[in-house]
């Protein structure tokens, strides 16, 4: 039974006033057991006690379960509540070293802005991109390529693992008060991040046997590979790109639900952050403001973002 729902309150108080009912009525027996005895009316004195004596008996009974209800009741609420506290605080600090954590891993993303980039904010071929990213060919694309084999050696694509914060929530009651919505944009762009991880390492290899050994500016002047190097690099992009949008929106819903302390079960969605953008820069445009006003550790939560403008 819940405690909590308030049926426990009704159970206790109904037992106590039945068993406080029964007293009060025992003692109104007990009245006409006097009589019975001033009257010398033995036979309804023996049956008045007999009553007297049940609803005496049965109103402790009764007042008794309701009180060691009570104090049970008491105990396990109370205990819930320590509970309930301790994983909390597991919780937020496990939170605290995600962020802290996952704050450096994207330092690297960086190395991929300077890239995705080049010729203003990066937006999907498949809705419009114009930028470099997305227009190179010939030489300039056999620069991309040159510098995007040297983020492979840079960047640890496998580092952003840490930013798997449903892993604390799901054996902790959190995951039960946490708000549905809330929930489910925190699980799926740990999918994402899992995908985009996966995605690059293999458009990698995809671009290694695209190059096929040779120099990038031979490979690149062969039309037949150039084709081929520049899908390749358009794959690396477009991962890239879903791999930055969700690890820096990843790291400002951490840090947001951080910095409103053990309060952030409560929380619903902050729209800036969790609606959908078209593109990364959309998404920063947006959120920049929200997240400015909001503090974890020594800084603003944009700041952990480690986001440049596009050049």
């Amino acid at each position: 039974m819940d405690f909590n729902s308030g049926h426990g309150y009704l159970l206790i108080g109904g037992l106590i006033l039945i068993g406080a009912g029964l007293l009060v009525l025992s003692l109104i027996v007990n009245l006409r057991v006097a009589h019975s005895v001033r009257d010398d009316v033995r036979h309804r004195e023996k049956l008045l006690e007999y009553y007297r004596n049940i609803f005496s008996q049965l109103g402790v009974i009764l007042i008794g379960i309701g009180v060691s209800l009570f104090i049970f009741f008491f105990q396990q609420n109370y205990q819930d509540q320590r509970r309930r506290e301790t994983e909390l605080q597991q919780v937020l600090a496990k939170l605290a070293a995600r962020i802290a954590r996952g704050s450096a891993v994207a330092g690297s993303l960086g190395e991929f802005d300077g890239l995705l980039d080049q010729g203003g904010p990066y937006v999907s071929p498949e809705i419009g991109g114009k930028n470099a990213a997305v227009s190179a060919q010939g030489a300039a694309l056999a620069k991309q390529v040159s510098e995007i084999l040297l983020v492979e050696r840079d960047v640890d694509v496998q580092g952003f693992e840490i930013l798997n914060l449903s892993r604390d929530f799901e054996s902790s009651f959190v995951v039960n008060e946490l708000n549905p919505t809330l929930w489910f944009n925190l699980v799926r762009d740990e999918a994402d991040i899992k995908y985009a991880t996966t995605q690059i390492a293999l458009d990698y290899k995809d671009l290694q046997d695209a190059i096929g050994g040779e120099p990038v500016d031979v490979a690149v002047a062969n039309p037949e590979k150039e084709r081929r190097i520049k899908q390749e690099m358009l794959d690396i992009f477009y991962d890239a790109d879903l791999l930055r949008q969700r690890s820096r929106r990843f790291l400002a819903r951490a840090c947001w639900l951080f910095s409103q302390g053990r309060g952030f079960v409560k929380l619903a969605p902050v729209e800036a952050i969790e609606a959908d953008a078209k593109s990364h820069q959309e998404w920063i445009d947006r959120a920049k403001p929200v997240l400015t006003q909001m503090t974890s550790g020594s800084g603003d939560c944009f700041k952990l973002l480690q986001f440049g403008p596009a050049s």
